[in-house]
């Protein structure tokens, strides 16, 4: 078998840690994903499979404020608006899904802004 590209590697670790990361009703999960220009979250439930509450900086609400600033700075106002979707519907602790990213730069802003708006991980 050959050198593994960067983003089967990265898939490789996300499977690897989602055999033990599962959202429940309880505690859904906080799942991110990272692209090269923008940074999505979604809380998700997956006892039955459905989304509970996203963000992202393609959103028309974080489209706006994020143009002109750095990707971390793009990061923490995600986190802030995911953290104030889910609390507004009654989701106060989640589990973290980093992705299979390093736990670094805009994956730790977005985790630290979710955090200081009141959602619990």
């Amino acid at each position: 078998m050959g050198k593994l590209s960067s983003r089967d590697a990265r898939i490789r670790r996300h499977r690897r840690v989602r055999a033990s990361v599962n959202g429940t009703t309880e505690r859904p999960r906080l799942c991110v994903f990272r692209s090269l220009n923008h940074i999505y979250a979604q809380v998700i439930d997956d006892s039955i499979g459905s989304t509970l509450a996203s963000a992202s900086t393609v959103i028309e609400t974080l489209k706006s404020k994020a143009d002109g600033i750095n990707k971390v700075a793009q990061a923490k106002l995600v986190g802030t608006q995911i953290a104030e979707e889910a609390i507004g519907k009654g989701i106060k602790q989640v589990v973290f899904d980093r992705g299979g990213y390093q736990y670094h730069g805009r994956i730790k802003a977005l985790a630290d802004a979710a955090r200081e708006a009141g959602l619990k991980f």
